[in-house]
């Protein structure tokens, strides 16, 4: 495939990639290990093994912690500013969250193999959601990506398959070996896509549940797109439903210039455009934002769009300041490329003041 040629060669495969992705998580707790042993016994129903699954599911993955981050208000002059911590997850991503809903879904339509393209923290989620399961996990990985986590991937169980050129024909290679060998496709843009948008919609559940209403604003960084995209989804569902008295506006950050999400809004584009590979330069910050093409991204930039939300750039030295500053003033460690949601919330509200009402920033990253 020309263009993906082409990418590989002008992003510099050549020379390997250390990332820092390598959320932290905590592993599933002693007490899962008699669930475990139920889901995992073939001679059990697949009813006692679905239902044994899904009780480590409510009370392991998901209920992030939410708190208020009364020093980060006063750095940015804005009150009401909620971390929604994320990495309190297993593995320390919401990434979870995805990755045990379709490893159940697996399953429950008989799958015993799962396939899916990562660079780091996505196979990490996958690769414990499918030894719980008792599923083979084959995970994509781009050639010269060198990632904290493959140590866990295969630790638990997971091949890794290395593939030539970046992580989009990754996927493109791993959804084709998907269909080919008859395995599940845990990617994105695929069937499973509205699976995966509800899996995510729980974290505008939560967020719910403990503020009693929607936030007047909720900012995350968005790579593909699918994570922002099932947040609007989740608040979506709770408007509709009577339960809130609104939607709040979606912010969201990712890497300056490298997100065609981002461009698409701030260029004012009717759809996500793929950007010309060449010109992205990946970096140990920005890598867990960037694409040359967002799968989910005009659903993404669709949410963004619809409840009057927002759209920002950060560099890689914002996202680093304020990856110290969460760690400085609020006590909790999360990637730097997690704090594009907050990066450009401060954007916005520079801009316009946009201090009288409740903040939620989604956070992902090390325990």
């Amino acid at each position: 495939m020309e263009t993906t040629k082409n990418s590989a060669d002008a992003l510099n495969l050549n020379n390997p990639y250390d990332l820092i992705d390598g959320a932290e998580g905590e592993g599933l707790l002693e007490t899962s290990e008699y669930l475990k042993k139920i889901i995992q016994n073939k001679d059990s129903s697949i009813d006692e093994r679905i239902e044994a699954y899904e009780d480590i599911m409510d009370s392991e993955v998901g209920d992030s912690s939410l708190i208020r981050a009364r020093n980060i208000e006063r750095e940015l002059n804005i009150k009401q500013i909620y971390l929604k911590f994320e990495g309190s997850n297993p593995t320390g991503t919401q990434k979870d969250r995805i990755a045990f809903a379709q490893a159940m879904d697996a399953m429950r339509r008989g799958y015993d193999t799962m396939t899916l393209a990562t660079c780091g923290n996505y196979g990490a989620a996958c690769a414990l959601a499918a030894s719980l399961a008792g599923l083979k996990c084959l995970i994509h990985l781009p050639e010269n990506y060198r990632t904290q986590r493959i140590n866990e991937m295969t630790d638990l169980g997971a091949e890794i398959i290395r593939v030539n050129g970046d992580y989009e024909n990754a996927v493109s290679v791993s959804s084709e070996f998907a269909t080919h060998n008859e395995f599940y496709d845990a990617n994105p843009g695929g069937n499973n896509i509205m699976l995966q948008l509800k899996a995510y919609g729980e974290i505008a559940y939560e967020i719910y549940d403990e503020l009693r209403d929607a936030p007047g604003y909720v900012a995350l960084p968005v790579s593909n797109g699918t994570t922002l995209a099932g947040v609007y989804k989740g608040f979506l569902s709770l408007y509709r439903r009577g339960k809130t008295s609104r939607i709040p506006k979606i912010i969201a950050g990712s890497s300056f210039k490298k997100n065609p999400i981002i461009q698409a809004f701030i260029n004012n584009k009717e759809t996500c455009e793929d950007l010309v590979p060449y010109k992205i330069k990946e970096t140990r910050i920005n890598e867990p934002l960037i694409n040359w093409h967002s799968i989910d991204g005009d659903l993404a930039l669709d949410a963004i769009r619809k409840s009057k939300g927002y759209g920002a750039d950060a560099t890689d030295k914002e996202m680093q300041h304020f990856s110290k500053l969460l760690r400085e003033r609020e006590g909790i460690s999360v990637i730097p490329a997690s704090t594009a949601g907050l990066v450009a919330l401060s954007e916005w509200n520079k801009k316009q003041q946009i201090n009288n009402d409740r903040f939620v920033i989604v956070l992902t990253g090390r325990k």
